[in-house]
């Protein structure tokens, strides 16, 4: 089962580097792992995915919060949360195959955002799922590049 960990932490430095190391000396890896400064400037937030049973994701995040600099911990609820991912696919794409690139961009509702002449560069945000869909229907055209970034998300409401 995935999980997503929502994560407040100073933002100091070696912060990271303590909480990757935890969860690497637990045996877990991260699938994926997403750091940006919140609202408040001394603050930072982690979306760490890992996949991983209900029992030792508590025993983690139990660990977690004995570290310093950790302020708090969620585990979002997929139903209760919103998630996105941003990827940037460079495909090879020629006059032949350039509107059908184009037709699969507007399907997705993915940007263009660079054209040269023998590839194009497509930025497309939403679920895994969307994003691994487009990539499929993308490969047979020439996908030169992929670059992911990882899973942010936040709960929905008030909280």
């Amino acid at each position: 089962m995935k999980h997503t960990l929502s994560v407040l932490v100073e933002n100091k430095p070696g912060v990271l580097a303590r909480i990757a190391g935890l969860f690497s000396r637990r045996g877990f890896n991260i699938d994926s792992l997403a750091v940006g400064i919140t609202e408040d400037p001394d603050v930072s937030r982690m979306t760490i995915t890992v996949d991983g049973k209900e029992h030792p994701i508590e025993q983690v995040t139990k660990q977690l919060h004995k570290l310093i600099n950790v302020i708090k911990i969620t585990d979002l609820d997929p139903h209760s949360a919103v998630a996105r991912e941003l990827a940037l696919i460079k495909v090879k794409s020629d006059a032949k195959t350039r509107g059908e690139v184009m037709q699969i961009a507007e399907i997705f509702r993915a940007n263009i955002l660079d054209v040269g002449k023998k590839t194009m560069t497509l930025e497309v945000t939403g679920s895994h799922d969307k994003i691994e869909a487009m990539e499929k229907l993308l490969w047979p055209l020439g996908v030169a590049e992929v670059v992911r970034t990882g899973r942010i998300a936040i709960e929905r409401g008030e909280k």
